[in-house]
């Protein structure tokens, strides 16, 4: 019995030794309307895919992505892949507005292109075939029927994959499986939101000159100098910046200190605003007065009309982006 036992843990060693080896499991697909068929894997190359557009320069952004076709006879079952796009904008108070505008509550597409199954290829580090789809701003723009004029910052091109195979199925974001579009082993969502965004990168200790400052609890004349730092408040919102002294020297003038104050600067597409309050509870506003690359000058004012004009001198080697205004 001691025997028949080391030899049934033995077999099951060798079992688990020989199916680690294996680098893939034939695709039992679990599509709702197929048992077995293909679906398109991302191939998460942080070097080449792009999955947002650069609102800033929108003529030279593209979405591009490398995919991997899997299926059972390695990726040649591919015939094609339809690119459809759709725009859509969060209104607030309204809602989501879509371009093309939906059509008796079922969405609507438009066709951006279309990559030939001979148009995925082989290599000898991968076993099944890849192809890179790159459809350019200007290109999904144009095809809902906008200019660049008409995108915003904050919008989003819902781009879908449908892949038909030589049997004539079609494999897309309708007909897939909760497995299939978010699994980690398939990564197959035959959808992507590419949002059109706002890169900010103000960061960082700038020195400052506060002149014209006016209080009813206080005065300063003449001009103040010091150092400001904005320092980013959430990674996940990194156009949110934590201001270290929203008076920019003018309480330091006559004697108070900045403290526990939490204003904060937002760059909003290049719109300068504030948001969060002092410590006495007071709000900001900024109002941006000229930009020159090397210096940007504004006016800031809270909620008990305290006010200064600051000029914040950019960092050698990192001028203002010409956007912010």
């Amino acid at each position: 019995m001691k025997i028949r036992k080391i030899s049934l843990g033995l077999f099951v060693v060798l079992l688990a030794f020989v199916s680690s080896c294996r680098d893939f499991v034939d695709p039992n697909i679990p599509y709702s309307e197929f048992d077995t068929g293909l679906y398109l894997r991302t191939i998460r190359a942080a070097s080449t895919n792009s999955l947002s557009l650069n609102f800033f320069d929108l003529q030279n952004s593209r979405f591009n992505v490398t995919v991997e076709a899997v299926d059972e006879k390695e990726g040649t079952s591919v015939s094609s892949v339809e690119v459809r796009i759709r725009h859509r904008r969060l209104i607030p108070g309204v809602g989501l507005e879509y371009t093309p505008a939906q059509s008796g509550g079922q969405r609507q597409e438009v066709t951006v292109a279309t990559i030939s199954g001979s148009e995925f290829t082989q290599s000898p580090d991968n076993r099944f075939k890849r192809t890179v789809i790159d459809v350019s701003a200007a290109a999904m723009i144009q095809a809902v029927g906008l200019t660049a004029d008409q995108i915003e910052g904050g919008d989003v091109f819902e781009v879908r994959l449908y892949a038909t195979d030589d049997q004539g199925r079609v494999f897309g974001p309708d007909n897939r499986s909760s497995d299939v579009a978010g699994g980690f082993f398939y990564d197959s969502p035959f959808l992507y939101n590419v949002a059109i965004v706002c890169p900010s990168d103000l960061a960082g200790t700038y020195r400052y000159e506060s002149t014209e400052m006016q209080s009813a609890f206080g005065s300063c004349a003449g001009t103040i100098t010091g150092e400001v730092s904005l320092t980013v408040a959430d990674s996940n919102n990194p156009q949110i910046y934590v201001v270290s002294d929203a008076t920019f020297g003018f309480w330091g003038c006559y004697g108070d200190t900045w403290g526990s104050g939490n204003v904060r600067l937002n760059d909003s597409c290049g719109i300068l605003s504030f948001s969060g309050a002092d410590k006495y509870g007071d709000g900001y506003t900024i109002e941006v007065l000229s930009n020159t690359g090397s210096e940007l000058r504004f006016i800031w004012v809270n909620n008990s009309n305290e006010t200064g004009t600051v000029t914040l001198f950019a960092n050698e080697g990192r001028p203002w982006p010409d956007t912010l205004r």
